[in-house]
């Protein structure tokens, strides 16, 4: 996926891009998890306006996360 294709993406949707083989709210859980793990991710992400339990990405929350966490 080109940075030029990333788009909005509902949390349900893009957990379940990086878990497809979890129910919903597994890989919910499990993108979450990822994300606070990630040394530098949630504190870009709250630059962005990102607040927790946040329900949709913004394009650039999405890049964020593709460039920390590798895209799905």
């Amino acid at each position: 996926m080109s940075k030029n294709n990333v788009k909005t993406y509902g949390l349900g949707e893009l957990a379940q891009m990086y878990n497809p083989q979890l129910t919903n709210s597994a890989a919910r859980k499990k993108l979450y998890v990822w994300m606070n793990r990630h040394p530098t991710l949630m504190s870009d992400l709250r630059k962005t306006g990102y607040e927790d339990k946040q329900r949709t990405f913004t394009p650039l929350q999405v890049s964020l996360i593709f460039d920390a966490l590798g895209e799905p």
